[in-house]
This record gives structure tokens, C-alpha cells and sequence, in this order.
């Protein structure tokens, strides 16, 4: 039974997904090798490097159910990598041919590829969420537009808002999110081929062709020079993944407040059964949000990893490099799980409109105090207005009246507005400046998405 939750067949129901579980599973990525292994023969195959009988008699045996996982395992036992085991049993599988596999070839050119052709896979999954999900909010946003709510800040009431800016401010970050994993993906999408020490000296003078050959075989880039000991671009790819973590964290903590009993304005889909108590019937828990939370916090935790691991010692790391093993798997399949969550809770939040209209009444019109001050301000001045309205509010505090009723006994307010004004500019509604605005300027960030 596999050690981390995220990979178990029940836990990691909760903590990633299948998908992406199946990118950076084992046996994909012995698959992934072997696909590098048949693409290299190829290339040196076509560049008469190799025989091309040899090049197809590898590429025919380049399949993960020609390799034995015992004997994989005692070979990585004993080597401390998997490729001498790899190698072993994809030459014996390719008969004759399998005389020229790995040729020129080093046990890191192949990992660091395969890890390159999965890192693509897995950002193409983490893209498609982020697309999701920023049609699903910007399409909430805009229907939530005149959804009236307490804005919050320091947890208290602050001012009005609505639901939909706030879905917009959701949104915002995932848009740039995919804007920076497009440009990211050049960077990292590329092929590792740099031989014994980074100088690919057993190939010639035909180093670098073999290593652009390999790129085409297996649509990857091309390096100016190995980067083999440059690990920039993985580290780059999990501080992504960490950026994304953070933004849904944003919103699952948001979500986590608004369901709260004592709030209870927004809150997760509901089925039957879903985020229940074992002991208190009555319990609907957050349970998408609070995994959301585990997510983002194990993806931050391991972004110091991949950090670490670009001290590269001369021209073969050791140390840093293995631990990335450990780290990049789980930072995909722990980020696909966040966003699958999100996506879920983005498409069947529960709004109730009427309660967001009952905790806005909660403070009998304090939290348009700021509109008072400013309706006022150019009739009295700012700071005049300022202390007009904070006395008015002291007093409906006090004495648990309406701010409007407290207002009316200001003389300064009385003097200059009839009650209808007041009442103007106590309502909510009233108030939200350039909320509208905001949500037409995201909407319209989304549509330069690809």
C-alpha cells in the first residue's frame, strides 16, 4: 500500500486525481524512458549513427511489459538508478538490436527527458483546469453582478460589495496563471542530452545533432547546452504550481468564512452525505475547501526542495538531483487535485442572496457609513463629515438605532438632507462604486486567453 495518502487508491480519492496520477505514476515514467530510449535510436538511426533495422528493432521493443519489476528493482537496488535495469531488459527485448541501445546516452539524459515529457503532460492537465475554472468564475461573476454582500476586511463588515467582483477577484490571478505557464513551458518543455559529463564526446562532432534529432522525436526543445546540472526550469514549474495552490487557497479560504454558520452565505455544492460528521447529523463541512488548504500547504512545503536542488555540484549533482524525484510528482498530483476541487465548488457554489441581504442589515446601515461621509463631505468638508458620521454611528451603537435614525439627529446632516437622502445613501446598493467596471475588465482579461 502506497506510504502517501495522494497515491492510495481511496485517500487519493481526496488529494489528486487519476489523470494526473497516471502522467507520474511509475510505470508511465519507465514508459516515458523507454519512449526516449526509442526516440534516441531513431534519431542516430536516421543520421546513420546506428542501423535503422536497429533504430525500429528498439523502437518495436520500447514497451513498459517487456521490463520485469523485480529485476528493475534489484538493479536500482544495487545501481542506485533505474537505467542500467531499463537498458538490460529493453536490449534483451530487442534481440539483435538491442546492441545499439543507449548509444552516446548517460542515465540522466534519459530521466531528465522523461521527466520533461511527463512535466509536459501534466502542465497541458494543470491548464485545461485553470481554463475551467476561469470560465466558471467569470461566468458566476457576471451573474452574480448585482448580488449585494458585505465586503470584509480584518473579518469585520467594511463595505458593500457583490458576489460577482468578488468572483472576478477569484478569477483575476488564475488568468495570469495560464499566461505564465504558457511562457513557462518553453523553458522546461525541453529535451536533456549531455552524455557523461555535458560535452556529449562520444558521439563526435555529432553530438549536437543527435541531441536536436532527439528534440524532433520527441517534440521538445532544444537547449543552447545540456541543462542537465541547470535546474531553473523544474524549479521554475513547481513555484508555478505553488502560485496556483495559493490562489485556490484564497478562494477555499473565502468560502471556508462565508459558510460559516454565523455567516452562511455561501457554501459548498451539497449531495447527500457530503462533508458529513460521524457523530452530528446536522454538519455540511467544507470538505473540497479544506483539501484545497492540505494541497496548497504540501505544495508550498516542497517548493524548497526543487529550490534546493538547483546547488548542482560541478557537472553531476549529488543529492540535490534525486530529491527532485520525490518532490515534482506530488506538486502535480496535489495541484490537479486543488483545482478539480475548486472547479467543483466554483460550478455548484450554493449563494444565498437573501442572507447576504440580512448580515448587510446586521449593523442597521453602519456599513455605508463611508457613503454618508462622502455625501456630506462637500457640503461641510471632509473632516467635518468625517466626525458628523463617526458620532452618528457612536449613537446608533449606543442606543441600537439605525445609523439613518442617528443621522436625523444630527444637526449638521438635518440641516442639508430630508430623510428620502438619507435612506439613499444608507442603502448598499447605492454604493459599489466601480464594482460593475472590475468585473468587465476581468471578464474582458479572460478573453485573451488562448
Amino acid at each position: 500500500m502506497p506510504i502517501n495518502p495522494a497515491d492510495s487508491p481511496i485517500l487519493g480519492t481526496l488529494y489528486g486525481s487519476d489523470a494526473m496520477r497516471a502522467v507520474f505514476g511509475e510505470r508511465a515514467y519507465f514508459q516515458r524512458m523507454l519512449d526516449v530510449e526509442a526516440a534516441l535510436a531513431r534519431a542516430q538511426g536516421r543520421l546513420g549513427i546506428i542501423p535503422a533495422d536497429a533504430a525500429a528493432g528498439i523502437t518495436r521493443a520500447a514497451r513498459v511489459e517487456n521490463l520485469s519489476t523485480e529485476e528493475l528493482a534489484s538493479s536500482a537496488r544495487n545501481v542506485g538508478y533505474p537505467v542500467v535495469g531499463l537498458v538490460a531488459g529493453l536490449s534483451r527485448a530487442a534481440g539483435e538490436a538491442g546492441h545499439w541501445t543507449h548509444w552516446g546516452a548517460t542515465t540522466q539524459d534519459i530521466m531528465d527527458s522523461a521527466t520533461a515529457l511527463q512535466v509536459r503532460d501534466g502542465l497541458a492537465l494543470i491548464r485545461i483546469g485553470l481554463q475551467d475554472m476561469v470560465r466558471t468564475l467569470t461566468a458566476q461573476a457576471n451573474k452574480h453582478r448585482h448580488t449585494v454582500m458585505a465586503g470584509r476586511t480584518h473579518l469585520q463588515q467594511a463595505l458593500p460589495t457583490t458576489l460577482g467582483l468578488k468572483c472576478a477577484i477569484w478569477a483575476q490571478p488564475l488568468i495570469q496563471h495560464v499566461h505564465r505557464l504558457d511562457q513557462l513551458r518553453p523553458r522546461v518543455e525541453l529535451v536533456s542530452f549531455a552524455g557523461a559529463a555535458g560535452t556529449l564526446a562520444s558521439l563526435g562532432n555529432q553530438g549536437i545533432a543527435v541531441m536536436e534529432g532527439l528534440a524532433e522525436e520527441l517534440g521538445l526543445g532544444v537547449p543552447a547546452a545540456p541543462w542537465h546540472v541547470c535546474r531553473d526550469g523544474l524549479a521554475e514549474t513547481v513555484g508555478l504550481l505553488g502560485l496556483v495552490c495559493g490562489s485556490l487557497a484564497k478562494l477555499a479560504t473565502d468560502v471556508i468564512l462565508l459558510a460559516q454558520t454565523e455567516v452562511g452565505e455561501v457554501a459548498e455544492p451539497y449531495v447527500t452525505g457530503r462533508g458529513s460528521s460521524s457523530t452530528m447529523p446536522q454538519k455540511r463541512n467544507p470538505i473540497a475547501s479544506e483539501y484545497i488548504l492540505a494541497a496548497a500547504r504540501t505544495v508550498h512545503a516542497l517548493m524548497p526542495v526543487m529550490f534546493g536542488a538547483m546547488a548542482a555540484d560541478h557537472e553531476r549533482a549529488t543529492g540535490p538531483w534525486q530529491s527532485e524525484l520525490l518532490a515534482l510528482p506530488q506538486a502535480f498530483v496535489l495541484s490537479h487535485g486543488a483545482l478539480l476541487h475548486a472547479g467543483a465548488i466554483a460550478e455548484g457554489m450554493a449563494v444565498d442572496a437573501e442572507r447576504m441581504r440580512r448580515n448587510l442589515e446586521l449593523t442597521h446601515g453602519l456599513i455605508v457609513s463611508e457613503a454618508v461621509m462622502m455625501g456630506l463631505a462637500p457640503h461641510i468638508g471632509r473632516g467635518e463629515a468625517h466626525h458628523v458620521v463617526k458620532h452618528a454611528c457612536d449613537t446608533a451603537l449606543a442606543q441600537s438605532i439605525s445609523l439613518a435614525d442617528a443621522l436625523e439627529r444630527e444637526a449638521a446632516v438635518s440641516g442639508r438632507l430630508d430623510r428620502k437622502s438619507i435612506e439613499q445613501l444608507t442603502e448598499p446598493a447605492h454604493y459599489l462604486g466601480s464594482a460593475d467596471a472590475f468585473i468587465d475588465r476581468v471578464l474582458r482579461a479572460a478573453t485573451t486567453l488562448p
